[in-house]
């Protein structure tokens, strides 16, 4: 059977983007079980709720929920064990050296296969006050207003 090309979203953190404001990005490896991978080719994972931690120079990703597979036996998994993230050292030392400072905090975006291999994306992010939001959606829609007149300009109508 020929291996997988490309990239198959499994799932995506959209209220991260929302809450935090996102200094780094990272794509780690997962550590996973048989039953946690049918489960996630089945396209089934939730990472509302994930954040990694740094423990004895590891990264580990809690939180995140992994349904138990359908056809599983005794060997399925438990839906939100910790599971160890693979990063090369020297990635694993600078992303430690950020996570300390105060209001850093380590949290997946997103979840997918890459050419078979399960991937997860995770950020250094810094938590968003409500006013900060509030100003970043007023400048998210008002460069949304300016591109539409400029592509309305662009089409030859002036409205």
């Amino acid at each position: 059977m020929p291996r997988e090309k490309g990239r198959k979203l499994i799932a995506q953190n959209r209220k991260a983007r929302h809450d935090y404001s996102i200094d780094d990005v990272f794509e780690a490896g997962m550590v996973l079980m048989g039953t946690e991978v049918k489960s996630l080719r089945a396209g089934r994972a939730s990472l509302t709720d994930g954040y990694a931690s740094i423990e004895d120079g590891e990264i580990w990703l809690r939180g995140v929920h992994i349904p138990e597979y359908d056809l599983g036996t005794w060997t399925n998994h438990e839906p939100r064990r910790p599971r160890k993230l693979l990063l090369r050292s020297e990635e694993i030392r600078r992303i430690a050296g950020k996570a300390k400072e105060s209001g850093v905090t380590l949290i997946p975006l997103s979840m997918y296969f890459k050419d078979g291999y399960a991937k997860v994306e995770i950020a250094l992010a810094r938590g968003r006050k409500s006013y900060d939001k509030r100003q970043a959606i007023a400048e998210r829609e008002s460069k949304r207003e300016a591109d539409r007149a400029t592509g309305r300009r662009s089409k030859g109508r002036e409205d």
